[in-house]
Parts: structure tokens; sequence; C-alpha cells
């Protein structure tokens, strides 16, 4: 079969599955209006899918194995068009929360199932190739999602950031039943079904992801709510490896992680996606509460970004071919850690240019970053398994990418109020420069006519100043957090032989 033909087959339905993950974001304050819902349980229709989507992707290997690995793909496209076409129908906010969940489920299969396959239908040669096509939707999908979104929401309704999925969706399952064929080892096959750690697994993902999701929301660890499902969660992870240790049909085999290199791998990839989603949600906040930007404005900050990172991908591919892929992976941390320390000397007369540059440089590191990571992680690993491992990849980059969320905003909220006390230790009236800004804002309100207290505009000023170097002291942990797993490169192994030999034709 064409390996291109089956690229764009596989790809389609993971694109729009990725967009998804984030399109719903921007079109909350619609969704909610329209159900007559508060915004907080507005945002279960975004908890939802996450919940489903994390309890699916670790297991996706497992239910290839189960049903067959084209069965259950051509499964997943049609209950994720199906579902779409349902959140789009909603009638209120409990049956869209209903079909989020489906969704989820549908959707969670695609990233690991298009993964494995086109590691499969590429040449070993080639792979490097192969993963920058994948890596070209799984950093396009949360760009576009918002700006996308935002668009179809303004300009026709929420309901169609759903129901433009389905005549994709359809015509993704017609060239799957067209031209997707499973390998031998990837057929149908009869097993036992381990209940027990299909239980654990659902549990302490899904709450481990609710924590994730809702946690900054609901203060952390003061939340009863949080603690009680941070130990269901904790819990739930410690009997589902115990059960899997010693069952002899288990959905996930743990021994995958006895291989240095796939292990070193996924940590990478974990503090990756805790980067890249860090500082992607960070920018646009600092521009818009700090720099007065539109949305608009802001998602033009982020466009670049994502030019850069399609730009970079199938260079840093063909790189990959013809050098060691740990020193370019090397290169791509480095240069990844340098663009969120330029983001941590951000300050608040800065232009629009000066704000892009900085994610241009993220989207180039982690475009150099994904695919050497990604061939290096993977190029031990057998065909029969490879379903099994990039599930499990998958499955740590989404939660680094919800860690780092979750990370970034506490941390953003606690340095606020930390250099909010310090400077307000200089507002008195014995402090030089209090006495020139309170004489500068007592002159500007009365020429202006404005019955406004000088000291509510200092005060003002006080908070923006406060949040900028919470933005920078974020940004720059943000970095170090990079650096510092730059040791794991060293960890692992280089790709086999055979498969760089090939590549000097």
């Amino acid at each position: 079969m064409n390996k291109w033909l089956v690229a764009i087959t596989v790809m389609l339905p993971t694109l729009i599955e990725i967009i998804d993950t984030s399109v719903v974001n921007v079109s909350l304050d619609h969704i909610r209006g329209s159900l007559s819902a508060g915004i907080d349980e507005a945002t279960w229709a975004i908890t939802a899918y996450l919940v489903s989507n994390a309890i699916i992707i670790p297991i996706t290997g497992w239910l290839s194995r189960l049903f067959g690995r084209k069965n259950y793909l051509l499964a997943s496209i049609g209950m994720f068009t199906a579902s779409s076409l349902l959140c789009g129908s909603a009638w209120s906010l409990r049956s869209l929360i209903i079909f989020r969940i489906i969704q989820g489920i549908g959707g969670g299969a695609l990233q690991p199932l298009s993964q494995s396959i086109l590691l499969e239908v590429f040449p070993p040669s080639q792979h490097g190739m192969a993963m920058a096509l994948f890596g070209i939707g799984i950093m396009f999908g949360p760009i576009i999602g918002p700006l996308l979104g935002g668009w179809i929401t303004d300009n026709w309704s929420w309901r169609w950031i759903f129901y433009i999925n389905v005549p994709i969706g359809v015509v993704s399952i017609l060239l799957t039943l067209l031209i997707i064929k499973d390998p031998p080892y990837m057929k149908r096959i009869k097993m036992k079904i381990d209940y027990w750690g299909l239980i654990f697994l659902s549990v302490g993902l899904g709450s481990l992801q609710f924590v994730l999701d809702k946690g900054e929301r609901a203060g952390w660890f003061s939340s009863p709510v949080i603690v009680a499902f941070s130990i269901i969660s904790a819990v739930g992870l410690i009997l589902f490896i115990i059960q899997e240790a010693f069952s002899d049909h288990p959905i996930i085999h743990l021994n995958l992680f006895r291989d240095r290199t796939f292990t070193m791998g996924n940590i990478l990839m974990f503090f990756a996606f805790f980067n890249l989603f860090g500082s992607i949600v960070l920018l646009p906040i600092y521009l818009q509460t700090l720099m007065g930007y539109t949305s608009f404005l802001a998602g033009l900050v982020l466009g670049p970004g994502g030019v850069a990172t399609m730009i970079a991908l199938p260079i840093a591919g063909r790189l990959v071919n013809r050098y060691n892929p740990k020193g370019i992976l090397i290169v791509g941390i480095i240069i990844s850690a340098l663009s969120t320390y330029m983001m941590s000397l951000f300050n608040l007369q800065i232009d629009f240019w000066t704000t892009v540059w900085p994610r241009v440089v993220l989207g180039i590191g982690m475009g150099f970053l994904f695919i050497p990571l990604t061939t290096l992680t993977l190029s031990h690993i057998p065909k029969e398994k490879m379903t099994e491992a990039t599930a499990m990849y998958n499955l740590l980059r989404n939660i680094g990418g919800s860690v780092g969320v979750a990370f970034v905003t506490t941390i953003l909220a606690r340095r606020a109020q930390f250099h909010q006390f310090r400077l307000v230790e200089h507002l008195t009236p014995l402090d030089i420069p209090y006495q020139i800004a309170r004489g500068s804002a007592s002159f500007i309100t009365k020429f202006l006519g404005l019955d406004i207290n000088p000291d509510a505009l200092i005060y003002r000023e006080l908070l923006r100043q406060a949040n900028m170097l919470a933005f920078n002291d974020t940004f720059f942990l943000l970095c170090i957090t990079m650096l510092l797993i730059l040791p794991l490169v060293l960890l692992m192994k280089r790709t086999k032989v055979k498969e760089t030999t090939v590549i000097t034709h």
C-alpha cells in the first residue's frame, strides 16, 4: 500500500481530534449562554472529554489486539464522528457532557494508532519523516484549534465546531476501509479480559485528569474534593501497577519500561509538553491581561510559532536520518529553553514583534526536539508492540501538557501574591518614588477632570507590575525545567545500526 495515502488517511481524523481537544475552550461562553449554565458547569464539557480521552489512550494497544487494529480504528473514527454530530445537537449541558465523554472515548485511540501505523508503513530509514508528518498534526492542532473555534463561533454558531467534524469523519471512514490493511500480528485475537486492571486504570487516570483540570480553580489541596480525588488516583494507579505485574493477560505490558531508552524518552516527552503547553497558556494571558491585546491579536502572536514548527519538523526529519539523533535532540531542548528564557525578560513596554520571536524560537525548538525524541524512544520497540508503546508515549505527552498547565497557573498566582506583598512595602509616604508617582497621578486626574483616587491608579499599576514579575518567574522556571532534563538524553541508546545504515543510500 502507498505510504503517503496511508499517512493522509490516518492523519486526517487525528488532526480533527487534536483540534477538538482545544477548540471548545474559546466557545465556552457561547455554550454557557446557549444552554443556560454557569461558567464552572460549562467547563465540564472540557473536563469530560479530557478524562475519557486519558482513560482510552493507554489501553489502545490492548483494544487493538482485542478487536483487530483496523476494526478498532474504524470504530473509533465512527464513534468520534457520530458523537460530534450529537454534541452539535445537544439540548442541555448534561447531554453535551455525555456526548463529549463518548467523543473522548472515540478520539483517544486516534493518536497512538496513527503513530504506530506510520512507523509501520514507513521504512526505518524514513521514520524521521514519518514522525515529521505526525508532529505537524500534534503541534498544529493546539494552535489552529482556538483560532478556528473562535472564528466559527463568532461567524456561525458554537454547534458548528462539532458539525464540521462530520463530513471529515465520513471521508476518513471511507479512506480507512479502502486503504488501511492489518498486518498478521495486528489481527483480532481471542483473549481474557483483565477487568480489575481496566477498573483500576480507569479510576486512577480519570481521577488524575480531574485533579489536574479542576485543581487550580478549587484551590488544590485546600479543597476536600481535590484531596479525595488525589487519593483515589494514587490508590487506583498503584493497584493497577500491582495487578498488571501479576496478571497473565495484562492490559498494558509494563515491561516496555524495562527498555531504558523508552523510559527516558517518555520522561523527556512529558517535560517537553510540560514546557510547550505551559508557555502556550501563559503567553496569551500575559498579552491580554497586561498588554491589552485582543484574543485575535494574541492568536496572531502564537501563529508564527506554529508555522516555524511546521518548517522545522521536515528539516529535523531529514537531519535525523543523517546524523546522531541525540545531538539534534540536545539542540532542540536548548532552543526550547532559550525561548522561555526570552519570555522571562518581557516587560510592559515590549512591542508586538518582541512577543512573536520567542514563540518562533519555541516552534523551532519543538520541531527539532519532537522528531529525534520520538525516533529514539521507539527505535528499539518491536513492531508487534508498537501500538502499546505509542499509546503510553501519547499518554505521557498529554499528561505532561496537563501538568504543565496546572503548574504554571498555580505558580503564577502564588508569585503574583509574593511580588505584590514585596512591592507594597515601598508604598509609604516616606518613599520618594511613591511621592513622585502619587503627585503625577494626582496632577493627571485633575488635569483630565477625572474623579479617580490617585492611590487607586498607583495600586492598579502595582498589580500590573506584580503580575509581570510573576510571569517572568514562571517563564524562567520553565526554562530551568527544560535544561534539567538534558542529562537524560545521555542515558538513551542510539537507533539500531541497521536502521541508520540504510539511510546513506
